[in-house]
């Protein structure tokens, strides 16, 4: 099983580089930055230290590239045969501790995370195979995006 990650239109640094040092952690071989998510590098080529803080030295581990369209991603890895699965509120999710049981062993899998604030778009998660989320029980709606995540793909991978 290959694992790719997919960080679309991420706004914090740190969570970017939380999701980085979580990738490495569980084998995730690469991540794709989309939208406005941030890259290890400035716009200038330079070592971006907010990121590199947060990611402990992952963001020199794991292989990643920077694509503005997520579409383009999105269909490149399904022509690969990945599964895209999105960790996100919806009313078609499934529960995080379910998905396993919907992926092969063999299968190459995309794990896909959005904006802290206003998710995944609608017409990206018409893109994905599964939708999952973790529920609630306290009165937020939600974990950070960061911690969703490596609790998800942890979960998922059975690590």
């Amino acid at each position: 099983m290959k694992t790719v990650a997919i960080l679309h239109n991420i706004r914090s640094v740190i969570n970017v580089g939380a999701i980085f040092r979580t990738c490495d952690a569980a084998g995730i071989s690469k991540i794709y930055l989309t939208g406005i998510t941030p890259t290890p590098l400035d716009r200038f080529g330079r070592t971006r230290n907010d990121l590199a803080k947060a990611a402990l030295g992952a963001e020199k581990t794991v292989a990643w590239e920077f694509l503005p369209e997520i579409k383009t991603v999105l269909e490149n890895l399904k022509k690969e045969n990945y599964k895209i699965v999105a960790i996100e509120q919806s009313s078609t999710s499934i529960d995080y501790k379910k998905v396993q049981e919907k992926i092969n062993p063999d299968e190459n899998v995309t794990f896909l995370v959005g904006n802290e604030v206003d998710g995944i778009p609608k017409d990206i998660l018409d893109l994905c195979d599964i939708i999952t989320e973790i529920p609630m029980k306290g009165d937020k709606e939600s974990l950070n995006v960061s911690t969703a995540f490596g609790i998800a793909v942890f979960r998922i991978l059975n690590i």
